[in-house]
């Protein structure tokens, strides 16, 4: 497949990344990093080793002009030419600690099912909803991740962010703004979170977070490349519903497929390209506001740019 040529020289990408730890890839294909197994490449592709890795690429990427992009790889597809300037992964921001016997602070980049694991073993309750939510602490607050259980708005205390002088900084919960799948945060880069959880006993958190996990296994297709629910649920009515009663289930394009499990969901069923996915959306968007009148928006996040 071709790609897109990057409006950035390697050389000025070497000078934004000079001093920079962690892992550097250059014309990296992103599709492996998402769930949906979907993406073209990046200029570059950093995994900063730690905040202050972070710190020293915000900065000089603002002297250089270079834009960043910081991926979580789930509930975003990455069109077919990829991404320009320098993705960001924070998957090496991986550590957990316990504040103050019932809070929890978590880096950007620890994964969802680990947090939950974490508040667990230490009997907190208040994330049984995140069970079999497979995105990171930073791409959940970002989204607002949640389900009919509960939500990060609902936990979450602060957020730590690094701004674009490359100073690490605090932000409360209180100055963030949350709707639906979705927070107003500092257009900065989130490397971390607090978590205010309750004292519960282990066995009732297990219990709970052992039922909606076989809930997930029974209702939705987990087993195939997917990047979660693909539209936001209008007032009143679920969009899986729609897209089911419309008799969409199953309708593909390419090896991009709307689940026959699951109406709401869009599994890659082979070597799905963005365009696939593309449009399939536009297809069912379609098909849905003829029948029903209602046009469905999307959750999904659709970033970088298509081939030409």
């Amino acid at each position: 497949m071709a790609t897109k040529k990057s409006q950035f020289d390697r050389q000025t990408l070497l000078q934004v990344l000079e001093g920079v730890g962690g892992e550097i890839s250059f014309h990296a294909p992103l599709g492996a990093s998402t769930s949906l197994r979907i993406g073209g490449p990046a200029d570059a592709l950093v995994v900063p080793a730690d905040i202050d890795d972070v710190r020293m690429l915000v900065r000089q990427a603002k002297i250089g002009k270079v834009p960043l992009f910081v991926m979580g790889g789930t509930n975003i597809l990455i069109r077919d030419g990829g991404i320009r300037g320098i993705v960001i992964q924070l998957t090496r921001l991986n550590r957990i600690r316990l504040e103050l016997g019932d809070v929890l602070y978590a880096q950007a980049g620890v994964r969802m099912p680990t947090l939950l694991g974490q508040a667990i073993r230490r009997s907190l309750s208040g994330l049984e909803w995140a069970a079999g939510i497979p995105g990171t602490v930073g791409g959940g607050v970002v989204t607002n991740a949640g389900t009919k259980l509960g939500e990060m708005s609902d936990v979450l205390t602060a957020i730590e962010i690094v701004d674009d002088r490359g100073a690490v900084r605090r932000v409360d919960a209180s100055e963030l703004s949350f709707a639906y799948r979705y927070a107003r945060v500092p257009k900065r880069v989130i490397v971390g979170a607090w978590f205010q959880l309750l004292h519960a006993t282990k066995a009732q958190i297990e219990s709970q977070t052992k039922g909606y996990l076989r809930y997930r296994k029974d209702t939705q297709p987990l087993t195939l490349p997917n990047a979660g629910s693909i539209f936001k649920n209008p007032l009143g009515t679920s969009a899986g519903a729609l897209i089911e009663a419309t008799g969409l289930k199953g309708m593909q394009v390419g090896d991009a497929q709307i689940s026959p499990k699951h109406g709401n969901f869009i599994v890659n069923t082979g070597n799905a390209c963005a365009h696939d996915v593309i449009r399939l959306i536009q297809k069912v968007r379609r098909a849905v506001s003829a029948r029903t009148g209602v046009r469905l928006q999307l959750e999904l996040k659709v970033v970088g740019e298509a081939l030409s």
